[in-house]
């Protein structure tokens, strides 16, 4: 039980890797806090099996785009759970496109606004209640580092998302606050079905023959969250099957 009555607020927790992090958050202890954008039924889903396991959990529908939104999703969190020990900025989206010439403004406007500013929003509304001790854990990808041919936007977000958590890094050290990421490879989401048609891979392939899956992703949130992970901050963890990335 390494989160035994931890309190967590994680975005975008009605499937995929958000959904694999909340499930496991729940069964080493901690209560959770689920902020979705859209699809409640699955939110719901997360929310049934969290109390399952014995713990308490919302869930908190809206837009991390929405400063009071943000702020209320906090406010609800800490009323509920009575602290909040560790936020998770997980949601994100993606619009692919071969040709920077047909990148839709809406759609560059909108990977910005879901990844890295609202990111950023409820980063700022939940840091008045951390405490020393607290984990900031935000999720950025390795095409931070390698780039990809067909998503521009969504790889300068995750880019962004690597410098915001250096930087907030270094604020919140004298604080106690540690603040960090997980790029991860090619893992098989419900995103990346409905984007490139990427169905989940047979898990019986040996690890470093197939995309990872959610769970397999979870366990590096898990870690840095934990007190085995108390002196690292400002670090970004990369659980991407092999591929180098080198920063």
């Amino acid at each position: 039980m390494q989160l035994e009555n931890k309190s967590v607020l994680i975005t975008g927790a009605d499937s995929g890797i958000g959904k694999a992090i909340a499930i496991l958050f729940a069964k080493e202890g901690a209560d959770i806090a689920i902020i979705y954008h859209s699809d409640e039924e699955g939110a719901t889903k997360v929310m049934e099996e969290i109390i399952s396991f014995g713990r308490k959990s919302i869930i908190l529908k809206g837009d991390v785009n929405d400063s009071e939104f943000c702020k209320k999703s906090v406010e609800k969190t800490v009323s509920e759970f009575g602290t909040l020990d560790i936020l998770i900025n997980n949601a994100g989206t993606q619009f692919p496109s071969k040709n920077i010439e047909d990148l839709e403004e809406k759609n560059i406007r909108e990977t910005f606004n879901s990844n890295i500013i609202g990111m950023i929003l409820l980063t700022k509304a939940a840091f008045p209640y951390l405490k020393e001790g607290s984990s900031v854990i935000n999720t950025t990808s390795a095409t931070a580092y390698q780039g990809h041919e067909e998503l521009l936007d969504y790889s300068a977000t995750k880019g962004a998302i690597v410098s915001f958590t250096r930087s907030l890094a270094l604020q919140a050290k004298p604080k106690g606050i540690r603040v960090n990421a997980v790029a991860p490879g090619p893992v098989a989401t419900p995103l990346t079905e409905e984007t490139f048609g990427e169905e989940e891979e047979d898990s019986s392939k040996p690890p470093f023959e197939r995309n990872a899956n959610s769970e397999e992703i979870a366990h590096s949130y898990l870690f840095l969250a934990s007190k085995q992970a108390v002196q690292i901050t400002g670090q970004v963890l990369h659980p991407n099957g092999g591929i180098i990335v080198n920063g």
